[in-house]
Protein backbone atom coordinates (compact mmCIF):
# COMPACT_ATOMS: atom_id res chain seq x y z
CA UNK A 1 0.00 0.00 0.00
CA UNK A 2 0.93 3.51 -0.45
CA UNK A 3 -0.19 6.93 0.56
CA UNK A 4 -3.97 7.31 -0.49
CA UNK A 5 -5.94 10.29 -0.63
CA UNK A 6 -9.92 11.19 -0.15
CA UNK A 7 -10.28 7.87 2.51
CA UNK A 8 -13.81 8.65 4.02
CA UNK A 9 -14.33 6.87 7.80
CA UNK A 10 -17.45 5.14 7.59
CA UNK A 11 -19.93 4.93 11.19
CA UNK A 12 -19.28 2.81 13.63
CA UNK A 13 -21.90 2.16 15.87
CA UNK A 14 -24.33 4.87 15.55
CA UNK A 15 -21.66 7.30 15.77
CA UNK A 16 -21.05 8.89 12.26
CA UNK A 17 -17.49 10.44 12.23
CA UNK A 18 -17.82 13.74 10.67
CA UNK A 19 -16.01 14.49 6.73
CA UNK A 20 -13.79 17.03 6.30
CA UNK A 21 -13.24 18.86 3.10
CA UNK A 22 -9.42 20.37 2.64
CA UNK A 23 -10.86 23.58 3.03
CA UNK A 24 -13.01 23.05 6.16
CA UNK A 25 -9.84 21.98 7.79
CA UNK A 26 -8.18 24.92 6.97
CA UNK A 27 -10.78 27.25 8.68
CA UNK A 28 -10.48 24.88 11.64
CA UNK A 29 -6.78 25.66 11.55
CA UNK A 30 -6.76 29.10 10.74
CA UNK A 31 -9.34 29.18 14.05
CA UNK A 32 -7.06 27.11 15.87
CA UNK A 33 -3.86 29.50 15.23
CA UNK A 34 -6.12 32.28 15.48
CA UNK A 35 -5.67 34.12 12.70
CA UNK A 36 -9.40 34.24 11.45
CA UNK A 37 -10.88 34.65 14.96
CA UNK A 38 -13.50 37.36 15.35
CA UNK A 39 -11.89 39.13 18.29
CA UNK A 40 -13.66 42.11 19.92
CA UNK A 41 -12.48 45.80 19.57
CA UNK A 42 -10.37 46.28 22.03
CA UNK A 43 -12.77 43.67 23.80
CA UNK A 44 -13.99 45.88 26.88
CA UNK A 45 -15.53 42.62 29.25
CA UNK A 46 -18.42 44.77 30.23
CA UNK A 47 -19.24 45.43 33.98
CA UNK A 48 -15.07 44.84 34.42
CA UNK A 49 -14.73 48.36 35.53
CA UNK A 50 -13.93 49.80 32.57
CA UNK A 51 -10.43 48.54 31.71
CA UNK A 52 -9.67 46.77 28.68
CA UNK A 53 -9.76 43.51 28.18
CA UNK A 54 -8.42 42.51 25.00
CA UNK A 55 -9.66 38.68 24.26
CA UNK A 56 -7.15 36.79 22.29
CA UNK A 57 -7.70 33.40 21.22
CA UNK A 58 -6.98 30.83 23.37
CA UNK A 59 -3.20 29.29 21.67
CA UNK A 60 -2.67 27.49 24.95
CA UNK A 61 -5.12 24.84 23.89
CA UNK A 62 -3.05 23.43 20.94
CA UNK A 63 0.83 24.69 19.52
CA UNK A 64 0.99 27.58 17.61
CA UNK A 65 3.01 26.63 14.94
CA UNK A 66 2.13 26.33 10.76
CA UNK A 67 0.05 24.09 9.37
CA UNK A 68 1.24 21.16 7.74
CA UNK A 69 0.13 18.93 4.93
CA UNK A 70 0.60 15.48 4.39
CA UNK A 71 -0.59 12.61 2.31
CA UNK A 72 -4.19 11.23 3.81
CA UNK A 73 -3.96 13.98 6.67
CA UNK A 74 -5.91 17.36 6.31
CA UNK A 75 -4.02 20.14 7.56
CA UNK A 76 -2.69 19.83 11.08
CA UNK A 77 -0.31 21.67 13.12
CA UNK A 78 3.25 21.06 12.28
CA UNK A 79 5.32 20.41 15.60
CA UNK A 80 8.21 19.45 13.41
CA UNK A 81 9.34 18.12 9.78
CA UNK A 82 12.45 15.67 10.73
CA UNK A 83 10.57 13.55 12.63
CA UNK A 84 7.31 14.75 11.16
CA UNK A 85 5.03 15.29 14.24
CA UNK A 86 1.27 16.96 13.65
CA UNK A 87 -0.76 17.68 16.29
CA UNK A 88 -4.40 17.65 16.02
CA UNK A 89 -6.32 21.16 16.16
CA UNK A 90 -8.75 21.29 19.08
CA UNK A 91 -12.34 21.37 16.90
CA UNK A 92 -11.69 17.78 15.44
CA UNK A 93 -12.06 16.56 18.96
CA UNK A 94 -15.80 17.16 19.22
CA UNK A 95 -16.57 13.69 17.55
CA UNK A 96 -15.72 11.07 19.96
CA UNK A 97 -14.21 9.07 17.59
CA UNK A 98 -11.17 11.33 15.69
CA UNK A 99 -11.49 10.95 12.46
CA UNK A 100 -8.33 9.00 10.54
CA UNK A 101 -7.39 12.19 8.51
CA UNK A 102 -7.15 14.22 11.70
CA UNK A 103 -5.24 11.88 13.82
CA UNK A 104 -1.86 12.84 15.30
CA UNK A 105 1.55 12.29 13.90
CA UNK A 106 4.40 10.88 15.98
CA UNK A 107 7.77 9.87 15.07
CA UNK A 108 11.21 9.46 16.65
CA UNK A 109 13.49 8.56 13.58
CA UNK A 110 12.66 10.54 10.06
CA UNK A 111 12.80 7.22 7.96
CA UNK A 112 10.01 6.46 7.86
CA UNK A 113 7.90 4.27 5.05
CA UNK A 114 6.24 5.40 2.17
CA UNK A 115 4.75 2.66 0.72
CA UNK A 116 4.84 -0.94 2.20
CA UNK A 117 4.38 -4.64 -0.64
CA UNK A 118 1.82 -6.61 1.46
CA UNK A 119 2.55 -9.46 -0.81
CA UNK A 120 6.36 -9.28 0.92
CA UNK A 121 5.71 -7.74 4.46
CA UNK A 122 5.58 -10.67 7.37
CA UNK A 123 4.46 -10.00 11.35
CA UNK A 124 8.01 -12.19 12.38
CA UNK A 125 7.85 -13.60 16.36
CA UNK A 126 11.15 -14.63 17.24
CA UNK A 127 13.29 -15.01 20.61
CA UNK A 128 12.36 -17.03 23.50
CA UNK A 129 9.19 -18.92 21.94
CA UNK A 130 9.23 -22.63 21.30
CA UNK A 131 8.19 -21.86 17.64
CA UNK A 132 9.48 -18.88 15.46
CA UNK A 133 6.66 -17.55 13.02
CA UNK A 134 6.44 -15.40 10.47
CA UNK A 135 2.61 -14.28 9.36
CA UNK A 136 0.90 -12.73 6.53
CA UNK A 137 -0.84 -10.32 6.58
CA UNK A 138 -3.84 -12.77 4.50
CA UNK A 139 -2.65 -15.09 7.48
CA UNK A 140 -3.85 -12.32 10.24
CA UNK A 141 -7.10 -11.58 8.32
CA UNK A 142 -8.00 -14.83 7.59
CA UNK A 143 -6.38 -17.46 10.54
CA UNK A 144 -7.78 -15.57 13.80
CA UNK A 145 -10.41 -14.09 15.36
CA UNK A 146 -11.28 -10.06 14.63
CA UNK A 147 -11.45 -7.97 17.52
CA UNK A 148 -12.18 -4.34 18.48
CA UNK A 149 -11.18 -2.29 21.07
CA UNK A 150 -12.09 1.82 21.19
CA UNK A 151 -9.24 3.47 22.81
CA UNK A 152 -6.94 6.73 23.00
CA UNK A 153 -3.87 7.09 21.72
CA UNK A 154 -1.73 9.48 23.83
CA UNK A 155 1.86 11.44 23.85
CA UNK A 156 3.70 10.69 26.46
CA UNK A 157 4.18 14.41 26.11
CA UNK A 158 1.12 15.62 25.21
CA UNK A 159 0.57 19.47 26.98
CA UNK A 160 4.50 19.39 27.31
CA UNK A 161 4.27 23.08 26.47
CA UNK A 162 2.47 23.95 29.95
CA UNK A 163 5.84 22.74 32.09
CA UNK A 164 7.34 25.56 34.10
CA UNK A 165 10.38 24.90 34.28
CA UNK A 166 10.50 24.63 30.64
CA UNK A 167 12.01 21.40 29.08
CA UNK A 168 13.01 20.43 25.67
CA UNK A 169 10.95 17.98 23.89
CA UNK A 170 7.81 18.59 21.28
CA UNK A 171 6.37 21.44 22.48
CA UNK A 172 2.68 19.72 22.32
CA UNK A 173 -0.44 21.92 23.11
CA UNK A 174 -3.11 19.58 23.91
CA UNK A 175 -3.81 18.11 20.48
CA UNK A 176 -1.20 14.59 20.88
CA UNK A 177 -3.60 12.61 21.46
CA UNK A 178 -6.98 10.79 19.41
CA UNK A 179 -9.59 8.07 19.71
CA UNK A 180 -10.27 5.94 17.17
CA UNK A 181 -11.86 2.00 17.52
CA UNK A 182 -8.88 -0.43 16.76
CA UNK A 183 -9.80 -3.27 14.99
CA UNK A 184 -7.23 -6.31 14.48
CA UNK A 185 -6.28 -9.63 16.47
CA UNK A 186 -5.15 -10.35 20.04
CA UNK A 187 -1.94 -10.27 20.41
CA UNK A 188 -2.21 -13.29 22.77
CA UNK A 189 -3.38 -15.31 20.33
CA UNK A 190 -0.31 -14.89 18.21
CA UNK A 191 2.07 -15.62 21.27
CA UNK A 192 0.48 -18.18 22.04
CA UNK A 193 0.55 -20.03 18.95
CA UNK A 194 4.57 -19.17 18.96
CA UNK A 195 4.66 -20.34 22.52
CA UNK A 196 6.39 -18.23 25.06
CA UNK A 197 9.18 -20.33 27.12
CA UNK A 198 9.59 -20.68 30.47
CA UNK A 199 10.87 -17.54 32.31
CA UNK A 200 9.84 -14.98 28.99
CA UNK A 201 10.78 -11.87 31.04
CA UNK A 202 9.68 -9.31 28.20
CA UNK A 203 8.51 -8.88 25.03
CA UNK A 204 9.99 -6.25 22.60
CA UNK A 205 7.75 -4.57 19.58
CA UNK A 206 9.65 -3.02 16.79
CA UNK A 207 8.41 -1.60 13.35
CA UNK A 208 9.64 -0.26 9.70
CA UNK A 209 10.64 3.42 11.20
CA UNK A 210 14.29 3.46 11.21
CA UNK A 211 16.83 6.21 11.37
CA UNK A 212 20.63 7.49 9.86
CA UNK A 213 22.90 6.35 12.55
CA UNK A 214 24.67 2.39 12.51
CA UNK A 215 22.93 -0.31 13.42
CA UNK A 216 22.67 -1.27 16.94
CA UNK A 217 22.61 2.58 18.27
CA UNK A 218 19.71 4.44 19.80
CA UNK A 219 19.50 6.59 16.35
CA UNK A 220 19.43 3.28 14.42
CA UNK A 221 15.98 2.30 15.46
CA UNK A 222 12.64 2.26 17.65
CA UNK A 223 11.63 -0.03 19.84
CA UNK A 224 9.72 -0.48 22.93
CA UNK A 225 9.30 -3.31 25.51
CA UNK A 226 6.42 -4.43 28.04
CA UNK A 227 6.56 -6.73 30.82
CA UNK A 228 5.95 -10.51 29.73
CA UNK A 229 4.13 -10.56 33.18
CA UNK A 230 1.77 -7.32 32.59
CA UNK A 231 -1.58 -8.15 32.44
CA UNK A 232 -2.45 -5.45 29.85
CA UNK A 233 -1.02 -7.79 27.29
CA UNK A 234 -4.24 -9.73 27.24
CA UNK A 235 -6.02 -6.20 26.31
CA UNK A 236 -3.56 -6.07 23.04
CA UNK A 237 -4.60 -5.99 19.67
CA UNK A 238 -2.80 -6.21 16.41
CA UNK A 239 -5.07 -3.81 14.51
CA UNK A 240 -5.14 -3.59 11.39
CA UNK A 241 -8.24 -1.17 11.17
CA UNK A 242 -8.91 2.52 12.29
CA UNK A 243 -12.18 3.47 12.74
CA UNK A 244 -13.21 1.07 10.11
CA UNK A 245 -10.70 1.61 7.54
CA UNK A 246 -7.10 0.97 6.62
CA UNK A 247 -4.64 2.35 8.63
CA UNK A 248 -3.54 5.81 7.67
CA UNK A 249 0.51 5.14 6.47
CA UNK A 250 1.31 8.00 9.05
CA UNK A 251 -0.45 5.83 11.76
CA UNK A 252 1.07 2.84 11.43
CA UNK A 253 -0.16 0.68 8.30
CA UNK A 254 -0.16 -2.06 7.91
CA UNK A 255 -0.60 -3.06 11.46
CA UNK A 256 0.09 -1.14 14.94
CA UNK A 257 0.29 -2.56 18.61
CA UNK A 258 -2.25 -1.06 20.65
CA UNK A 259 -2.21 -1.20 24.36
CA UNK A 260 -5.46 0.05 25.87
CA UNK A 261 -5.08 2.80 28.68
CA UNK A 262 -0.96 3.06 28.07
CA UNK A 263 0.70 5.90 26.39
CA UNK A 264 1.27 5.72 22.77
CA UNK A 265 5.09 5.54 23.27
CA UNK A 266 4.54 1.40 23.21
CA UNK A 267 1.94 1.60 20.26
CA UNK A 268 4.34 0.72 18.04
CA UNK A 269 3.66 1.61 14.24
CA UNK A 270 4.33 -0.41 11.44
CA UNK A 271 4.97 -3.33 13.46
CA UNK A 272 7.19 -5.92 12.15
CA UNK A 273 8.94 -7.90 14.37
CA UNK A 274 8.12 -9.47 18.05
CA UNK A 275 11.01 -10.57 20.29
CA UNK A 276 10.53 -12.80 23.67
CA UNK A 277 13.46 -11.94 25.47
CA UNK A 278 14.74 -14.02 28.61
CA UNK A 279 15.69 -10.87 30.62
CA UNK A 280 14.53 -7.37 31.19
CA UNK A 281 14.52 -5.22 28.17
CA UNK A 282 17.80 -2.54 28.92
CA UNK A 283 17.94 -1.01 25.40
CA UNK A 284 18.15 2.78 25.41
CA UNK A 285 14.88 3.61 24.46
CA UNK A 286 13.29 1.65 28.01
CA UNK A 287 15.72 2.45 30.34
CA UNK A 288 17.04 6.01 29.02
CA UNK A 289 13.96 7.24 27.69
CA UNK A 290 10.42 7.89 28.27
CA UNK A 291 11.15 7.32 32.35
CA UNK A 292 9.02 8.54 35.06
CA UNK A 293 9.81 9.88 38.22
CA UNK A 294 8.48 6.75 40.50
CA UNK A 295 5.85 8.22 42.77
CA UNK A 296 2.40 8.80 42.28
CA UNK A 297 2.15 12.06 40.82
CA UNK A 298 4.95 11.49 38.75
CA UNK A 299 6.62 14.65 39.78
CA UNK A 300 9.98 16.00 40.84
CA UNK A 301 12.27 18.92 40.71
CA UNK A 302 15.20 20.13 39.10
CA UNK A 303 17.05 20.15 42.38
CA UNK A 304 16.56 16.46 42.59
CA UNK A 305 16.87 15.41 39.52
CA UNK A 306 20.64 17.05 39.86
CA UNK A 307 21.13 15.29 42.67
CA UNK A 308 21.04 12.26 40.74
CA UNK A 309 19.09 10.09 43.53
CA UNK A 310 15.81 10.59 41.59
CA UNK A 311 13.95 6.90 40.76
CA UNK A 312 11.92 6.49 37.77
CA UNK A 313 10.36 4.07 36.10
CA UNK A 314 9.26 3.29 32.09
CA UNK A 315 6.05 5.13 31.06
CA UNK A 316 4.91 2.12 29.21
CA UNK A 317 4.57 0.10 32.26
CA UNK A 318 1.43 2.82 33.62
CA UNK A 319 -1.64 3.46 32.84
CA UNK A 320 -2.54 7.19 31.90
CA UNK A 321 -3.48 9.33 34.68
CA UNK A 322 -7.03 10.21 34.15
CA UNK A 323 -7.83 13.58 31.98
CA UNK A 324 -10.56 16.21 30.71
CA UNK A 325 -10.70 18.59 28.50
CA UNK A 326 -13.34 21.64 27.44
CA UNK A 327 -13.91 21.20 23.51
CA UNK A 328 -16.36 24.24 23.82
CA UNK A 329 -16.74 26.84 24.18
CA UNK A 330 -13.47 27.21 23.32
CA UNK A 331 -12.98 31.24 23.80
CA UNK A 332 -12.83 32.39 20.36
CA UNK A 333 -15.87 34.66 20.87
CA UNK A 334 -18.07 36.48 23.22
CA UNK A 335 -20.66 34.65 25.14
CA UNK A 336 -24.26 36.54 25.40
CA UNK A 337 -25.61 37.22 28.68
CA UNK A 338 -28.78 35.29 30.11
CA UNK A 339 -28.12 33.12 26.41
CA UNK A 340 -28.14 29.37 27.63
CA UNK A 341 -25.02 27.84 26.22
CA UNK A 342 -24.38 23.81 26.49
CA UNK A 343 -20.40 23.76 27.96
CA UNK A 344 -19.07 20.42 26.35
CA UNK A 345 -15.57 18.35 26.29
CA UNK A 346 -13.90 14.73 26.61
CA UNK A 347 -12.54 12.61 29.29
CA UNK A 348 -10.60 8.92 29.58
CA UNK A 349 -8.32 7.69 32.27
CA UNK A 350 -5.99 4.56 31.77
CA UNK A 351 -7.61 3.25 35.07
CA UNK A 352 -11.19 2.05 34.96
CA UNK A 353 -13.04 4.52 32.57
CA UNK A 354 -14.50 7.55 33.77
CA UNK A 355 -16.97 7.80 37.11
CA UNK A 356 -17.84 11.55 36.82
CA UNK A 357 -16.71 14.91 35.64
CA UNK A 358 -17.52 18.41 37.47
CA UNK A 359 -17.36 21.60 35.73
CA UNK A 360 -16.71 24.84 37.87
CA UNK A 361 -17.96 28.09 36.02
CA UNK A 362 -16.48 30.28 39.15
CA UNK A 363 -13.00 29.47 38.99
CA UNK A 364 -13.36 26.33 41.30
CA UNK A 365 -15.23 27.78 44.65
CA UNK A 366 -18.27 25.48 43.71
CA UNK A 367 -18.43 22.73 41.03
CA UNK A 368 -21.42 20.60 39.16
CA UNK A 369 -21.66 17.53 38.02
CA UNK A 370 -21.62 17.09 34.19
CA UNK A 371 -23.91 14.59 32.09
CA UNK A 372 -21.88 11.95 30.81
CA UNK A 373 -22.34 10.50 26.76
CA UNK A 374 -22.51 6.91 26.16
CA UNK A 375 -19.72 4.92 26.99
CA UNK A 376 -17.81 3.53 24.55
CA UNK A 377 -15.65 1.23 26.42
CA UNK A 378 -12.99 2.03 29.57
CA UNK A 379 -10.23 2.90 27.27
CA UNK A 380 -12.11 5.51 25.17
CA UNK A 381 -12.95 9.00 25.31
CA UNK A 382 -15.88 9.94 27.44
CA UNK A 383 -18.07 12.57 26.31
CA UNK A 384 -19.89 15.29 28.82
CA UNK A 385 -22.00 18.24 28.64
CA UNK A 386 -23.69 20.65 30.97
CA UNK A 387 -25.77 23.48 30.57
CA UNK A 388 -25.16 26.59 31.30
CA UNK A 389 -26.46 30.14 31.10
CA UNK A 390 -23.99 33.16 32.12
CA UNK A 391 -26.37 36.06 34.05
CA UNK A 392 -23.55 38.65 34.08
CA UNK A 393 -20.87 40.28 31.53
CA UNK A 394 -17.99 39.84 32.74
CA UNK A 395 -15.06 37.44 32.77
CA UNK A 396 -15.79 34.09 33.55
CA UNK A 397 -13.03 31.07 34.77
CA UNK A 398 -14.26 27.67 33.72
CA UNK A 399 -13.00 24.59 35.07
CA UNK A 400 -13.39 21.16 34.69
CA UNK A 401 -11.93 17.83 36.10
CA UNK A 402 -12.83 14.30 35.61
CA UNK A 403 -12.56 11.00 38.43
CA UNK A 404 -11.84 7.45 37.24
CA UNK A 405 -12.88 3.94 38.21
CA UNK A 406 -10.13 3.80 40.49
CA UNK A 407 -11.09 7.02 42.02
CA UNK A 408 -8.38 9.21 40.89
CA UNK A 409 -9.21 13.17 40.37
CA UNK A 410 -7.58 15.13 38.50
CA UNK A 411 -5.19 17.59 40.47
CA UNK A 412 -5.48 21.25 40.83
CA UNK A 413 -1.88 21.86 41.31
CA UNK A 414 0.94 21.49 38.50
CA UNK A 415 3.56 18.57 38.02
CA UNK A 416 7.32 18.69 36.84
CA UNK A 417 9.07 16.39 35.54
CA UNK A 418 12.85 16.34 32.89
CA UNK A 419 10.58 14.78 30.07
CA UNK A 420 7.62 16.95 30.53
CA UNK A 421 5.23 13.37 30.73
CA UNK A 422 1.92 12.72 32.04
CA UNK A 423 0.38 15.86 32.54
CA UNK A 424 -3.20 15.88 33.87
CA UNK A 425 -4.12 19.25 35.98
CA UNK A 426 -7.80 20.54 36.22
CA UNK A 427 -8.12 22.30 32.68
CA UNK A 428 -9.06 26.31 32.90
CA UNK A 429 -10.99 27.61 29.97
CA UNK A 430 -11.29 31.73 30.24
CA UNK A 431 -14.20 33.41 28.51
CA UNK A 432 -15.92 36.74 27.99
CA UNK A 433 -19.59 37.56 28.47
CA UNK A 434 -21.36 40.58 26.98
CA UNK A 435 -24.43 42.09 26.78
CA UNK A 436 -24.20 41.21 22.79
CA UNK A 437 -21.74 38.98 20.67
Amino acid sequence: MSYQHGATPPEESGLTLPVYSRRRALQILAGALGAALPLPEAARAQGDGGRSNLVLPDTHWNASVPAGVVPQKLPLLRLSDRPIVLETPRPFFDSLLTPNSAFFVRYHLDVIPNAIDLSRWRLSIRGHVSRPLEFSFSQLLSEFESVSVVAVNQCTGNSRSRFFPRVPGTQWGNGGMGNARWTGVRLMDLLERAGLRPKTMALRFQGLDSGRSVEGTPAHSYAKSLNAHDPILRECVIAYQMNGAPLPMLNGFPVRLVVPGRFSTCWIKHLSWIEALPEPDRSHWMMNAYRLPDNPRHATTPEEVASGKLRTVAASDLPMPVRSFFVQPDGSSKLVARLPIELKGIAFSGSGGIRQVEVSTDGGRSWKLARLDSDLGPYSFRGWRLPWTPQRPGRYELRCRAMDGKGNVQPTEPIWNPGGYAWNMVETQTVFVGEAA
